[in-house]
């Protein structure tokens, strides 16, 4: 999946800087004069409003993957300033469209870096746009909890790229062990031309052979057609037992109406795309919700909707209900809680390096996450503030479970099979990390 435009920002972008970013932007940009100092007894560094950058998708073909974002960024800014802030500053998000296109993209990278004031981190790119500009956010070292999955980032060369979520290709692990674990051999790949979704298939396919299955054909559908008859007559003639998907929701819709209506419904295996709100509506409405229930399992990256964590942030994202539409939606996003947690991990940086320059605080992102003798484990930031500002080391646990960085900065873990139940998710099993380690080997 993972996840729009030029400083051309939309009207949902707008609305967003509205409710969450108001009165944002204290003079200058990030680096610029500070006012340094200790209050009670605690660092204190102001220069004014400090940003995030919501830098997806929020319109074109992945336009879903801009809301996801800032329902983890408005949360995590909103508790932040109820403690207090980040060394005496106030947090806002700001959403920053890049249109899912790196010909958008890039000049939004550049404008958003010359013209945010106190930028202290980007929650993105997605994999629309990730190669064209990660390079442009890491040179002006802003730390990026990029969400694309590509596994071109899988050793990763950027010294301020980080990654809360699995890679694409550990994604195509847990696809196939799903279908394998329900005893099919025989499958057809259907995913969107798009590079976010093409870049599971490569793994997808080694995976299922690995397993003993055949992937009896393999298409790449070009987005938002009118029909998809020919692909489906073309796929059903080579008997598939079940179908492995990710395309965009009219997309899927058409492809899934269709089938039914040639053939009847199959079995369909799809990646996070497919637990989406938007997704699930539009394929609900096109097949029916009782065969999207029946027939649609979604395969997401394991995250716990229960824990101290996970309370703090689901207590924050249903309050934020007027900046957030349907916030309910996101509770059990794993990755709106793994923005939540890339938050949380900025500004706790900040107060762990005595500092709001980025190129000082990033390198505490890591060390926060680790397990260190005598560090205290903290569930939030109001947790983690005050064990620093008592002195304490601290372990960050956010949300989206426990964070385990390599050293090319990425945490993956195990992921989770779910699917329709009314208006949310149900979990109907797991793959364990210990399966998909092995199908990497």
């Amino acid at each position: 999946m993972f996840r729009t435009r030029a400083l051309a920002v939309g009207a949902l972008a707008v609305a967003i800087v509205v409710l969450v970013g108001a009165g944002c932007g204290g003079s200058g940009k990030s680096g610029s004069s500070a006012t340094t100092g200790t209050t009670a007894g605690n660092t204190v560094q102001k220069v004014g409003t400090l940003t995030i950058a919501d830098f997806n998708p929020f319109s074109g073909a992945d336009a879903d993957f801009g809301p996801e974002m800032t329902g983890g960024c408005i949360p995590a800014v909103k508790l932040i300033n109820q403690a207090g802030g980040a060394l005496g500053n106030q947090m806002t998000c700001t959403a920053v469209d890049t249109r899912g296109d790196p010909a958008d993209a890039v000049p939004a990278a550049s404008k958003m870096l010359a013209t945010t004031s106190h930028l202290v981190g980007v929650l993105g790119p997605s994999a629309d746009e990730a190669q064209a500009t990660a390079p442009v956010i890491d040179n002006a070292k802003i730390p990026m909890f990029a969400d694309t999955g590509e596994a071109a980032f899988d050793k990763s060369k950027y010294t301020y790229f980080y990654r809360l979520t699995p890679a694409d290709d550990v994604k195509g692990y847990a696809l196939a062990q799903w279908a394998h674990d329900k005893g099919y051999t025989r499958a057809a790949a259907v995913f969107g031309a798009d590079i976010g979704a093409q870049s599971d298939v490569p793994t997808l396919l080694s995976a299922f052979q690995k397993l003993g299955g055949t992937i009896v054909s393999n298409q790449k559908l070009a987005l938002d057609q009118s029909s998809y008859r020919t692909e489906v007559t073309k796929m059903l003639a080579a008997k598939p037992q079940v179908i492995f998907t990710e395309a965009d929701p009219q997309t899927d819709a058409t492809f899934l109406s269709e089938l039914k209506q040639l053939h009847g419904m199959l079995p369909v295996i799809g990646t996070e795309t497919t637990l989406q709100a938007n997704w699930l509506k539009a394929v609900g409405g096109a097949i029916g919700s009782a065969d999207l229930a029946k027939y649609v399992t979604g395969m997401q990256p394991y995250a716990p909707t229960s824990g101290p964590a996970w309370t703090v942030y689901d207590k924050a994202l249903l309050a934020s209900s007027k900046q957030v539409p349907k916030p309910t939606q996101w509770a059990s996003d794993p990755y709106t809680m793994t923005y939540y947690d890339g938050v949380n991990l900025i500004a706790l940086s900040m107060l762990a390096a005595k500092s709001v320059t980025p190129a000082t605080f990033a390198p505490w992102i890591v060390k926060l996450t680790q397990k260190t003798p005598g560090a205290t484990t903290v569930y939030s930031y109001a947790q983690g503030k005050k064990a620093l500002d008592a002195g304490k080391k601290i372990r960050y646990v956010g949300a989206g479970g426990e964070i385990a960085f390599d050293k090319w900065h990425n945490s993956a873990g195990a992921f989770e099979a779910a699917q329709a139940n009314g208006a949310k998710v149900k979990i109907v099993g797991t793959v364990t990390a210990e399966q998909i380690a092995a199908l990497s080997k």
